[in-house]
């Protein structure tokens, strides 16, 4: 989709001199723009309503209380088209070490419950943020379960998966009822994409799909794509400590992530789900 200059002039920026489209992810289109001298970053939804950007204001909101976000300067809808205007961070490189720290920040703040206070249903992968007081019941139910099901509607499932996966699911449960797990704050979609380094070195967070849930869950969207190296964890356990056998609890929440990409990319994931559901 292409936009209309006229539709920029709608935006609340006065004296706009510059529009380049940028990369902004596969689901938004993305702009810098320079108004007034001041650089802005522009995310557009086409044929969405302004409550489209909502979770995303709410997520960058809480981080920003404790970890450097872009600020937003404004939402709204131009012409049927949702938007979201937020500073501009110009880039640099830092340190994973403080990356680490950053995000062990985050995870130290909690509430009493697991989930958020709206669901997330506006998007490719929906996702149920129902309050719950037991962790197990959100993961498996909220998450886990919604992902198996649109999996078998997109024809990505087998009787094999399933029996596999009903055992996992079983599996997680029994464990989960025997340990403490405190409701963090997570990012919801950490990967090497979605943090950066400010021109000073400082670490900032991106593009958040926040939840109150285990910040184990978190960590281990880092352990699949890379882009986190041994400085982040070390800087992460030097500041939050990890509780014996994250190791190997990990392969129950790289599943979600994988399952997720199963859904939107098809069976090129395939092996890496099925590696977790027959060995895990």
């Amino acid at each position: 989709m292409t936009l209309s200059n006229e539709w920029f002039t709608k935006l609340p920026l006065s004296d706009v001199t510059t529009i380049e489209p940028v990369k902004g992810g596969d689901i938004n289109l993305a702009f810098h723009l320079v108004a007034n001298q001041h650089d802005y970053f522009l995310l557009v939804q086409p044929g969405k309503p302004q409550a489209f950007y909502q979770h995303e204001v709410d997520g960058l909101n809480l981080i920003g209380k404790v970890a450097l976000v872009p600020g937003v300067v404004a939402t709204g809808e131009i012409n049927g088209n949702a938007f979201l205007i937020l500073e501009w961070l110009a880039s640099g490189s830092g340190s994973q070490y403080r990356l680490g720290q950053t995000v062990a920040h985050i995870h130290q703040v909690h509430n009493s419950y697991f989930g958020f206070d709206h669901d997330e249903l506006d998007a490719r992968i929906p996702k149920i943020n129902t309050w719950q007081s037991d962790w197990g019941t959100f993961y498996t139910q909220q998450r886990l379960d919604p992902l198996v099901l649109l999996a078998k509607q997109n024809g990505y499932w087998s009787e094999k998966r399933e029996a596999a996966y009903q055992q996992l699911r079983a599996d997680f449960l029994s464990y989960t009822k025997h340990r403490t797990i405190k409701p963090s704050l997570l990012h919801g979609d950490l990967w090497s994409g979605n943090y950066m380094f400010t021109a000073d070195g400082t670490p900032a967070l991106i593009d958040p799909d926040v939840l109150y849930g285990d910040r184990e869950f978190d960590l281990a969207m880092t352990t699949i794509f890379g882009g986190f190296s041994a400085g982040f964890y070390q800087g992460y356990t030097d500041t939050y400590p990890l509780s014996a056998g994250y190791e190997d609890r990990l392969p129950w929440y790289q599943l979600y992530y994988l399952l997720v990409h199963l859904n939107l990319f098809g069976e090129t994931y395939g092996t890496a789900v099925d590696q977790i559901l027959f060995n895990a």
